[in-house]
């Protein structure tokens, strides 16, 4: 059963280590502005740095749902490079932010792309599982036989 969700315990892995790596950088931020925990304000470089990593926590929840649900339902491969494309965007996301508020949108629009596309397969993997064991119809495997023949 672990090798048949490696890919996806890999990309979690890898996007767990970059959120240890943002909240590392910003304890850095911290020391370096002199910003003493708890407070959360402070030069605008500090604050910048604290709400990238803050936002990336805010969806962190809703891409391992997603990353998870599709790669199950829907496909591996195809969550695990989405899921690779939303941990680019938000590595993009986090360096952008901390240079400039607006350095934030290329990255976020990556991230976006990543959540939508898993949130489809996601939708589409269970609607299928659940149209197969409640009606037997397996949507996927008809397409999938309607195309390749």
């Amino acid at each position: 059963m672990a090798a048949d969700i490696v890919l996806l315990a890999a990309v979690s892995l890898l996007s767990a280590c970059q959120l240890a790596h943002f909240a590392s950088l910003v304890g850095k931020c911290r020391i370096k502005h002199k910003v003493i925990p708890p407070a959360v304000s402070g030069p605008p470089e500090f604050e910048r740095t604290f709400r990238a990593q803050q936002n990336c926590i805010e969806f962190y929840g809703l891409f391992l749902i997603d990353l998870w649900t599709a790669g199950l339902f829907f496909n591996q491969e195809m969550a695990s490079l989405f899921g690779l494309l939303y941990i680019y965007g938000r590595h993009v996301y986090f360096f952008g932010y901390s240079q400039s508020a607006r350095g934030r949108l290329h990255g976020f629009a990556f991230c976006k792309l990543a959540l939508i596309l898993l949130l489809i397969m996601s939708a589409t993997g269970v609607t299928n599982g659940l149209l197969d064991k409640y009606l037997h119809l397996n949507l996927l495997n008809k397409i999938h036989n309607l195309i390749l023949g």
